[in-house]
């Protein structure tokens, strides 16, 4: 991750989560600014790796995210809710269809960011975002864990047929 796009993502200064009505909304105002910037910036760095839409009210956020590996890309389903008592709290960011394939992964398919992001998450209320966590949480997540998931064959690439074994009769071995 580029230290000077990070520090290019706008940071925020209303400390409002999901129940402080107005409050709430000014937040989710600075969120999306956050957001647009960080995809320009993405862009204008020929990174462009995630979209991301919200519901009508900010506090359900589900997308598309994807890691180019070995001159492939894989393209994951990414969601997350946003914490009751956020921002003291950063979203868990999930990815459904990696559920147990990872040890660095909770049950639902969550992200593991615990050791390293959420202490820097910590020190820098109400200043991160939506944009700081797919930045500094999501990608540095896809950029380890993918390429371990595709060595392992525990994903495969969509234009990559799975290796069957149900073709053969029981006698016979997949070298023969």
């Amino acid at each position: 991750m580029n230290k000077s796009l990070i520090g290019n993502i706008p940071v925020l200064s209303i400390k409002a989560g999901p129940r402080d009505g107005a409050d709430w909304i000014k937040r989710l105002e600075q969120e999306y600014a956050s957001l647009i910037k960080y995809v320009q910036l993405n862009k204008d760095n020929d990174n462009d790796w995630f979209r991301i839409e919200s519901n009508s009210d900010g506090t359900r956020w589900f997308g598309k995210c994807w890691f180019m590996y070995n001159f492939k890309k894989y393209e994951f389903d990414v969601q997350f809710e946003i914490p009751v008592s956020y921002p003291a709290t950063s979203p868990e960011i999930e990815i459904p269809e990696l559920d147990g394939k990872t040890a660095k992964m909770y049950r639902g398919g969550k992200i593991c960011l615990t050791e390293h992001f959420h202490p820097l998450w910590g020190r820098n209320v109400p200043k991160f975002g939506i944009a700081h966590a797919l930045a500094l949480g999501l990608g540095p997540w896809l950029a380890a864990e993918v390429p371990d998931l595709v060595e392992k064959r525990l994903i495969i690439h969509k234009d990559e047929k799975p290796v069957s074994y149900t073709h053969l009769r029981a006698h016979e071995t997949p070298e023969h």
